[in-house]
């Protein structure tokens, strides 16, 4: 059972989806995240599981699990992601990452990506507050 706090969900995009609680049931789907090696080696049995609805990439984990921490550009982790977008659109589920480069978004929505997170909140927010103590700095 799910709880009711639409406010403080990103799905509700914080309360400002209309009517959202009456409709959220029926929009909801399962996104599972795979960051590690061994679950890039099981992406299709990952992906087979039923009532999942996609697969998530994480790339700064899974560049972390290659052994190129913070190099999420590198070769093998480009080709290891574009592999498993490639491998999760093949198994019939939708394939995602998330990135805070546009042009980086727009390379993996090209490779297959069905969907791409663009921004990531925390970071959003903090650029915001950063903006707002720069405009009231009187040092």
């Amino acid at each position: 059972m799910r709880g009711v706090g639409h406010v403080l969900s990103r799905a509700a995009r914080w309360g400002q989806v209309p009517g959202y609680l009456q409709q959220a049931n029926r929009q909801m789907c399962l996104l599972v995240q795979v960051e590690t090696l061994r679950g890039v080696e099981n992406l299709e049995a990952i992906a087979a599981v039923e009532g999942v609805d996609g697969v998530f990439i994480g790339p700064a984990d899974l560049s972390a699990a290659m052994g190129h921490l913070g190099d999420l550009g590198h070769p093998e982790v480009v080709a290891a992601v574009d592999d498993g977008v490639r491998r999760i659109r093949a198994a019939g589920k939708a394939a995602g990452i998330v990135t805070v480069d546009e042009a980086e978004a727009q390379r993996y929505l090209a490779a297959g990506c069905t969907f791409v997170g663009v921004g990531v909140d925390s970071v959003l927010f903090v650029e915001a507050l950063r903006g707002l103590a720069q405009r009231f700095d009187t040092r």
